[in-house]
Formats: C-alpha cells, structure tokens, sequence
C-alpha cells in the first residue's frame, strides 16, 4: 500500500444516521492519507469502517480485491422491465394488508406498473400516461413485512409472474389484476426527489442493469444493513476512487494471449461485471458468457491447468519401475481370465500396461460404467507388477467392497501358479475389525515380503503397515477417500527404509462428467470402459408412487417364486438421525423440513430467492416421515413379503453381522435383502434381479444408479423399481426422470453434475476439489478446454510474443497463489 503524507487540514468525524450502529471514523485525514490500490485493506473504503470489516474478514473479504471478486449472483433489468415467467418489474407500492389466515399470517401489497409495451418515453408528452395495472405480492408468514412499505414508494420486485385468478387487489381498479407474485425478492428503491448522497446513488437503482449480491452480513446485528443497495454503493465508490487515484487491477495474462483469445482486461472485466455497459444483452450475463465473465473465467481455469501441465512434466521426469511383459506375464494373464474379455478391457489393459512399462511412475485413472470389469482389469495390472518380483496394494473404502475383492482375487488366483516362480499366489486380507493378533500376523508378512497382494481398507496406511517391496498401488472408489489417505500408501517405504516411487492406478465406477476429469484428476491419463460384458442385459427402470406399492410386493413375490433374489433399499437406517453414514442423498433440492425458512430480512430474500421460496412452501406442509430399513424389514417380514426368506443388512452392523448377511444372500439363504446404501458398491449377486429403491426421490442420482447396477449381473431380466413418496420436488423430478430415460452412466453424471454442482457431485465433498470464484465447472466447460489447449502450448512452447517479464510473472503468481488456493490430486 502506497503512502501519501497526511494533509494539515483538520480531520473531520463523520457519524453514521440515527437507527444505524454508531462509530465513528477520522475520513478526511485517513482517507487522504490512504492512495486506493487492489491490496488496500477494506476498512478504508467509505461506508465500511473497523466494525465491518471485521466481519468482512471472517468471509475472506479482507482487501479491496477481495470485495471486488464479491461478484452479482444475478442480474436485474431496471431499463426495460418486462413481465415474463421469471421477471424483474418496477412499480410503486399501492397498499397493504396483513390477513390472518388458520394456517399462518400472510402479508399481501399491491404494486402498481405499466402494461406490457407501456412506452416510458410518452412522459411529457401531450398523451396521457398509459394506465397503471396492478401485480399482487404474497409473502407467507409475513408479520415481519407489515411496517415495511407505504403507498407511493418505488419497488423492484423479482420472482415469478403467474395469472391472478381473482383480478382484484387492495387499491388497484377492480379486473386490473392480471398478475400475482408469490415470495418474490425485493428492494425498496431510493425516491427520485431525493437529494444528497441518496440523489448520486439513485442512477445505480434505476433504468439500467442492476447488480444482486448475496449478502455478506450474516447473522450480525448489523448484517441487515449489508443490503445489495449498500454492496453497488460500494463498489461503485470503490470504482471511481481507485479510478481517480489511477490504481489498476495487476494484469495476470500475457497481452498476447489475451489479445488472440479477444479478452478485456481485468480491471474492465470486473468492472464490466459489476457495472454491465448499456446494451449488454441479459441472457449473456444471466448465463455468464459476456466478455467480462469469460476473461475472469478463462483466468482461474488457465492457472489450474498450468499447474496441472507442470504437475505432468514433473512426473514425467520421475525414475519409476520399468516393469517388463515377457513370455510368463502373458502365460499368467491368460491363466487368470475366466472369460473372453471385451474390446474395451482389453484396450484399457493396454493402455495400463504402456505405462507400466515406462521408466516413470504411473499415474491413471480407471473409470467404467457399473458392472463394465474393472476389477479384472485392475487384478490383470496386478498380475504384471506381481510377474515382475513386486507386492501389489488394493484400497478400497469399506469392508464390505474390500472383502468381495479379496473374496473375487482369492476365486481367481487361488489355484493358479506363477509362471515366473512355480508358486501360488499370495493373497490377504487387511481390515480394522480383524482382531488384533491376526492384523499383527498380516502386516509382518507383508512386511516380509511374503504377500504379494493386500487387499484393505484404510488399515492398509496406518504407520505399522510397511511392504518390502511396493510396486503398484490400485485405490478403488477414489472419491471416498481423503487425498492424503491416498499419498500416504503411494510413499509407504520399502526394506530400505526409503520411500518408493510405485504405480498408481485409480479406480471409479461414478462416471465423471470431463470437466472434472480435466480438474479434480487432471494431472491422471483416463481410461475409460464403455463397453459392457457380454450377456449383460439391460436393466427395465421403472418409477412407482408409493399408493401402488402393494404392486411392488407382488412383483417381488413372483420373481422369487421364480427362484431369484431381489434388494430394497431405504434412505435411513432407523428413525431419521443425521449421524447416520447412509444419509448420503440430496436434501438440499427437496421440500423437507430440514430446510431454513427464510428468516425475517428481507435482504435474505432477495439475496436467495429462490431457496428462500421453496423453503417458505417446505414449511406449508407437514413433514414427511421416510421409513427407515430396521422398521420396514419386521413391517414387510410380518405382512406383505410374509412367508419369504428377508435379510437385513446396514452400516451399524458389525463387520461380521455384514458379511454373515451377505453370504448367506449370496448363497441363496435370503429371497430379500432390505439394505441401506451400504450395499451401493461391490455387491455381486447375479441372482438378484429386482432393485426396489424406497424414497427414490431422496436420492442422489449417482447412488441411484449405484444401485441399480447391483442387478442385472446375470443372464436374467432384471428390473429397478423407484418408489417415490407424497411430494416430489422438481429438481427430485428430473433426477427419476432421468434414471427412468438411461443406463448411461456418463450422461447421468453429467446430469447430476448440472444438478448438484461439483462440490457435492460425489455425494460428500470432495477433497482436494478446486474451489472457484467465478468460473463453474457444470457450466463453463467450454472455456475450460480452451484453457486447457492453452496452458499446453504456453508450458510446451515459447510464444515470442509473450516477453520473459510476463513468463516469469506467470510462474511466481502460480507458485505464489494459485497452487496455494486449489487442492490437486497430488501435491
């Protein structure tokens, strides 16, 4: 921050209005003392002060660039409003009324505007203005409303215009209502007789483009205060003072990149952002692809992808193990394959084995459809580095996955001899819940080298657990564990006491949608299985309200009666407890009564609008009780699948309750296995045809598909029943709908990345998920991949035209900042 000396001129104190929090603050002294750049800390701009920007600095706000990366969530057209389906309008408040109804207090106010085509420019004219029509507003539970509005002030309102059936308001002329807002967002605009400060602000309210901010109060006493009106009347001073002292925002991108990609500079884009130019067309800046976004947007991903390009370049440069694939390696894979394997396993095998072959360490990325074979993929990878003298580690998140590939690895290795030492293969198992003398016994042999595969949970990177001689690392369902659990078995050390440098191969079987391969794994080659095994049938899905569940039953019935085996799945073990690991679904699109309502500010509705109306229907209706696995299991034993053989089978149960269950469901012991979302991977049990979900809506679609890839294992047909409750949300909708349309697990992710954003796509946060101020994944693919092209050619090549001055920028700035602020997939 740069200094300027302090004028002799008597400092003034300046206190806030009447009704506002009073402090005081010395402006003219230390407002003339302080020359306005990006890194300024905050407390210096007007309006702000010590008190707020504390508060400020609790949400990351500390410096003026920080405020200015504050950016609009959505945009209001104050210049040309028009009632459409979502709409922003303009119009002066008519009258209120706060009736008491049995159900709760709704406040209503009718607001008058012109009519669709009213021309704003007959005014002073000799025509007479056009006549007013009216628009009712609805807020529920709205007592906080009733001393906020008084007829003749000027409102902008946001929401959705639907027809009003009665043609009536309070205060409009009788059939003059044509239109009704219900919950709609608002903000009382300042008069156009004001004078004073109110009088310079009034052109950032009114005929132009208005900014909405979410708010950065809070739940502080003085949070209310930090309106969207206060946020514009910041960032514009905050504009025009950085304008007058000649501050500009640092250039991050080298001119000529810039340039050729036609981007403005930042200092325009965020400017341009916050104060979109006349004539910026709305749909672009409600979709985020004006010039302005697509600069900012490009940056962020252009610097993930730099660091991702080095990241590759540095393992490239590794020394890993060459592994070799002669004669015996191929003489083992095919004595280990008890089937023909398909073009695309055999593609992805290729693949995997190239880079074994490297003198660097792999590093990839195994992804497939359920049920497309990437175990035996990843075994056959195995079956290289074991060929090669090497132990081979198998991660996978639960006990029960863990145990069927011990389990699947024991059935096809136990009998097999290796062509290279004339022995069987070792294989063992690695769990928390093996008693103690037997996990000491399996940590020494694998310590002694006499494993050659261990197959575990997260034991497998406790500090006791240490290999002679660790050459592949495979980690399956990589999203369920924390980045670090997979860095810690990548450096166990070997004999030597020195950390080893083994392959990596990643397994999942979520799908990800490209534009978090290209992020959350870019620094991994991908793979991908898109082919199915033979024999696989398609899966018939059907959804079912749950008044015809009885049908369901039957259904069941006679697919046992046919000697098969079928699966319900519910979203809660018992009773409704958030403790429980298999709330794993959606909750945040639904109307349940675990949403907030919208509190009493009406700042926090017009900030969140939208979830602030949903919320508010949410608490309309009664809450929905879910019926849980514990309470359904003794409800279907005692009545409807009466007489059929029913197991249970969730995530409180020990690990060998768990596996008694599931062998015995294996064997055929159990006609029904009632279940919660424990059994969503690893669970193979060809003669299970039917998936009956419970509470589909409540779920993910991830987990639903999960789900349904329990099924169709076997030769015959096989069904997915998604039994939905008595409320359906939209967004819960589109998710059975979808479900209903595809087997796709690739455009179901896509979907499901659209619908639940990147930081919940996998159901629980990811770590290491790179955390964006303006660019979205779901949405901004596009320049993501230009980004991508980009950072290639800039670490590959030097552009002439870019000057070493901006190289070397570019690389502290990644080092400094970028690097810091995003989690990659290896540090």
């Amino acid at each position: 921050m740069r200094q300027v000396p302090l004028s002799n001129e008597r400092a003034t104190v300046r206190e806030w209005e009447p009704g506002e929090r009073r402090y005081s603050l010395v402006l003219a002294g230390i407002l003339k003392a302080v020359q306005m750049e990006l890194s300024t800390p905050v407390k210096y701009i007007k309006r702000v002060g010590e008190r707020v920007a504390a508060g400020l600095a609790e949400r990351g706000i500390e410096t003026i660039e920080d405020l200015l990366y504050h950016l609009p969530f959505r945009y209001e057209d104050r210049l040309h409003p028009k009632p459409l389906d979502m709409a922003s309008i303009v119009g002066e408040v008519r009258g209120t009324v706060l009736l008491r109804t049995r159900k709760m207090p709704i406040f209503e106010m009718t607001v008058g505007v012109k009519p669709p085509g009213g021309d704003e420019e007959m005014a002073g004219l000799l025509r007479p203005p056009p006549v007013l029509e009216t628009v009712k507003c609805l807020w529920f539970h709205g007592t906080y409303l009733k001393d906020r509005f008084k007829p003749g002030q000027m409102i902008a309102l946001y929401g959705k215009l639907e027809g009003s059936r009665s043609g009536n308001a309070l205060g409009g002329v009788p059939g003059a209502t044509k239109f009704k807002m219900v919950q709609p967002a608002f903000e009382i605009l300042p008069d156009a007789t004001a004078t004073g400060e109110d009088a310079e602000f009034t052109m950032l309210e009114m005929g132009r483009i208005v900014p909405v901010y979410e708010s950065l109060g809070g739940k502080t006493p003085w949070g209310a205060k930090l309106t969207s009106r206060w946020l514009r009347r910041v960032m514009w001073t905050v504009f025009r003072e950085l304008a007058e002292c000649g501050a500009t925002a640092e250039e991050t991108l080298p001119k000529a990149l810039r340039e050729r990609l036609g981007l403005p500079t930042r200092m325009a884009a965020l400017e341009g952002l916050h104060f979109p130019a006349a004539g910026t067309a709305m749909t672009e800046l409600m979709r985020a692809r004006t010039p302005a976004h697509r600069r900012l947007i490009f940056e962020e991903f252009w610097y993930l992808e730099l660091g991702l390009e080095l990241k590759r370049r540095r393992l490239r440069e590794r020394e890993g193990t060459a592994f070799v694939t002669g004669e015996k390696v191929r003489e083992a894979l095919k004595q280990m394959l008890p089937f023909k394997p398909t073009a695309a396993q055999k593609r992805v095998l290729g693949e995997i084995v190239d880079d074994m072959r490297a003198a660097r360490p792999m590093r990839r990325l195994l992804q497939g459809d359920v049920g497309s074979g990437k175990t035996i993929v990843a075994l056959q990878a195995a079956l290289v580095a074991i060929e090669n003298g090497y132990q081979v580690a198998m991660m996978a998140p639960t006990e029960i996955l863990a145990t069927q590939h011990y389990l699947y690895a024991r059935r096809l290795l136990g009998e097999q001899i290796s062509p290279t030492t004339g022995k069987p293969y070792r294989v063992a198992l690695l769990t928390g819940s093996l008693d103690d003398r037997t996990k000491r016994e399996v940590r020494g042999r694998i310590f002694r080298g006499e494993i050659d595969l261990a197959i575990g949970t997260h034991a497998l990177v406790e500090e006791k657990v240490d290999f002679e001689n660790l050459g592949l690392v495979i980690v399956d369902e990589q999203h369920r564990f924390g980045v670090q659990q997979r860095f810690k078995l990548m450096r166990k050390p070997g004999a030597s006491g020195i950390a080893t440098e083994p392959d990596v191969l990643v397994m999942t079987a979520t799908p990800i949608p490209r534009t978090l391969a290209l992020t959350v794994y870019g620094d991994l080659e991908v793979s991908v299985l898109d082919e199915l095994p033979p024999g696989r049938m398609p899966i018939v899905t059907r959804r079912m309200p749950e008044e015809r569940s009885t049908e369901v039953w039957d259904f069941v019935r006679k697919q046992v009666a046919a000697g098969r085996q079928a699966y319900i799945v519910y979203p809660v073990i018992e009773g409704e407890s958030d403790d429980q690991p298999e709330l794993d679904f959606a909750r945040g699109d639904d109307l349940d009564s675990s949403e907030q309502e919208a509190g009493p500010s009406p700042t926090a509705q017009d900030d969140k609008f939208k979830s602030g109306k949903k919320a508010t229907q949410a608490k309309m209706f009664e809450k929905q009780k879910l019926r849980s696995a514990v309470e359904m299991f003794e409800q279907l034993k005692a009545g409807e699948l009466k007489g059929l053989r029913l197991g249970l089978l969730h995530g409180r149960m020990s690990a060998d309750e768990k596996e008694i269950a599931m062998a015995r469901f294996k064997r055929g012991e159990i006609d029904v296995l009632v279940a919660t979302t424990v059994i969503e991977v690893g669970v193979d049990v060809p003669n299970a045809t039917v998936m009956v979900i419970e509470h589909a809506e409540r779920f993910g679609l991830a987990q639903m598909h999960q789900l349904r890839g329990r099924v169709g294992r076997g030769a015959a047909k096989s069904y997915c029943v998604l039994l939905t409750g008595s409320r359906v949300s939209p967004e819960a909708e589109l998710r059975l709908d979808a479900m209903v349309q595809t087997q796709n697990g690739f455009e179901l992710a896509e979907i499901d990345l659209a619908q639940r954003g990147p930081g919940e796509f996998f159901g629980t946060r990811q770590a290491g998920l790179p955390e964006f101020r303006v660019a979205n994944l779901a949405r901004d693919r596009e320049v993501l991949e230009v980004a991508k092209v980009e950072a290639a050619k800039f670490v590959e090549s030097k552009d002439v035209a870019i000057s070493k001055e901006e190289r070397d920028g570019v690389w502290a700035r990644l080092k400094q900042q970028w690097q810091r602020r995003y989690g990659l997939v290896e540090a």
